[in-house]
């Protein structure tokens, strides 16, 4: 449909060659397209290339089976930055967020459940089911939490204070200077708002492993193991690995609408996500194009970027260009199901007999979150070079709120699945027996909680972690370490790789040692998920060394 939007008849190709873009950006992920759309509103020439058929990279919506439409990586939206969407006006065009009734469910075998949602009382009520003490501590713990919320919000929000690299002017270094001296004044403000026992504690989240933690706060196994259940989202990190506590904190500092924490559906799948900023972009003057495939960056003979040279030898000439590919080439540690089923699972420990939807199936559903100790053996299993054998999972039903997404009476469900090691050594990923029998692993697992869901199945969509570098080129770190070797933030989550250390030591600004070439997606600083902050910071640089250029 992006071809179409090119006007007088004139071919892609001929339209590409005939003219210097400003701007060229690899990849029409939402990071690609925040990029594109603040460089055309900044009066930026801008074209952006995708590979595959459709925008959005992981956040995007496919009809895979006949009425059943799949958010076939992303699956829930709370991380896009509040600035993005205020700024892009991006309700405006279109996107229209669904809040779940309720936020957690995690069944258990012996027909107890942990029900959380948005009522403090009734929150208080589920724990105590398992334990008093933590009903009284769990606001204690989101408030602690909270109080971090602003300091992490700026850090997103801001360029990293990267030294510049190259022959600078006087006039450059002194407006670095001023830069970099009202960010540390910004940031030191932030830290002294906090008070030296808050900062320890802070500093603790950082630094610590998950367990240490939850132990710390907690005495239930059952709650220890819902809240832990964030700090392994997309990554091969054990539980016990000191700093994996950080992505609790990443996992909390999301919103919706103002409300902290709160993961929400997004209405039509999270494709609505991309096609609403891609308006953005295309209304600031923007050209997506997809099936446009780049085979490598055209260098000059100055060393600065010349372009792009496109899989079917087209030359496509730009002064800078914006990667939102990811800088490292392997996956491992996840595998997304998406099924759809001709029944609403019911799960036994509700002991319900109604058929609608009820609060627990429009939550993040923990299936094998029982306890610690099943998320350690899982993650174990997978170090060992097996698919875990009892997967954790969390269960997402959007149809229970989105009705537009699969037939009437039928349902859509998400399983992002863990862990799965990118070449098991007990078989391969090739393999269709192979995929079928982890598929089959994880259906009878819900059953033991949801009696009957393997026979609702009608069908399903399995992407193990070669199929995710394959299809939407999600990648993690080129390194032999499982614990930091792929996941869904395009590189580890770890303290070694954040911030200034993100993607390396020495380049985390969005400049890369080639001038004119820049890093946009979340390879880069702040990190992963559909954030969208490393598309707005990277195209502020962008616009920023424009404006030098020009002068």
């Amino acid at each position: 449909m992006w071809r179409r939007s090119f006007s007088n008849g004139v071919s892609l190709t001929r339209t590409l060659k005939d003219k210097k873009w400003d701007a060229l950006v690899i990849g029409g992920g939402h990071n690609g397209l925040i990029a594109a759309a603040y460089l055309a509103r900044g009066g930026l020439s801008v074209a952006v290339l995708e590979r595959r058929h459709v925008i959005g990279g992981a956040a995007v919506t496919e009809e895979l089976i006949p009425g059943f439409k799949f958010s076939r990586c992303s699956y829930l939206q709370s991380l896009l930055r509040p600035s993005v969407i205020r700024e892009l006006e991006l309700k405006k065009h279109g996107l229209k967020l669904l809040k779940p009734i309720a936020t957690s469910f995690t069944p258990c075998l012996d027909g107890l459940y942990l029900l959380l949602g948005f009522d403090d009382q009734q929150n208080n009520s589920e724990i105590s089911k398992f334990s008093k003490r933590d009903a009284d501590t769990y606001p204690r713990y989101e408030n602690e939490l909270s109080k971090f919320c602003k300091i992490m919000d700026f850090l997103l929000d801001s360029p990293p204070p990267e030294a510049l690299h190259g022959d600078l002017s006087f006039h450059d270094l002194l407006r670095d200077k001023m830069q970099k001296s009202v960010f540390w004044a910004r940031c030191l403000r932030h830290v002294l708002s906090l008070g030296q026992k808050d900062l320890v504690d802070f500093m603790d989240i950082l630094l610590s492993p998950t367990t240490k933690i939850l132990n710390k706060w907690f005495e239930s196994d059952v709650l220890k193991a819902t809240v832990a259940a964030d700090a392994i989202t997309g990554s091969m990190a054990s539980i016990h690995a000191p700093g994996s506590g950080y992505v609790l904190l990443h996992h909390v500092m999301g919103e919706t609408d103002g409300d902290r924490n709160l993961w929400s559906h997004v209405e039509g799948g999270m494709g609505s996500v991309s096609l609403a900023i891609s308006k953005a972009a295309t209304k600031a003057g923007a050209h997506i194009l997809v099936n446009t495939e780049v085979s490598q960056i055209m260098i000059g003979d100055s060393g600065e970027v010349d372009g792009v040279l496109l899989v079917d030898g087209t030359r496509v000439h730009s002064s800078f260009v914006l990667s939102n590919a990811t800088p490292y080439k392997t996956f491992m540690g996840v595998t997304k199901i998406n099924v759809a089923v001709d029944k609403l699972p019911q799960f036994h420990c509700c002991k319900s007999s109604q058929l609608e939807v009820g609060p627990h199936h429009t939550a993040t559903v923990h299936i094998g979150c029982e306890s610690m100790e099943e998320i350690g053996s899982a993650c174990q299993d997978a170090w060992n070079g097996l698919p875990s054998r009892r997967p954790v999972m969390e269960m997402t039903i959007p149809s229970s709120l989105d009705k537009t997404i699969s037939p009437p009476g039928k349902h859509v469900v998400s399983l992002f699945t863990q862990y799965t090691p990118y070449k098991p050594s007990d078989g391969s990923w090739e393999d269709p027996t192979y995929r079928e029998s982890y598929a089959q692993k994880c259906f009878s697992l819900i059953d033991e909680y949801a009696p009957g869901f393997s026979s609702s199945v009608i069908g399903y969509d399995l992407l193990t972690p070669p199929d995710l570098e394959r299809e939407f080129g999600l990648t993690g770190n080129l390194t032999s370490q499982p614990e930091t070797c792929g996941n869904i933030f395009h590189g580890a989550m770890g303290l070694d790789s954040l911030f200034l250390m993100r993607p390396v030591k020495g380049w985390s600004g969005y400049r890369t040692p080639v001038r004119g070439l820049y890093l946009c997606g979340s390879g880069s600083h702040p990190g992963g998920g559909v954030m969208g902050a490393p598309g707005r910071n990277a195209a502020h640089v962008v616009l920023q060394d424009f404006k030098k250029q020009s002068r």
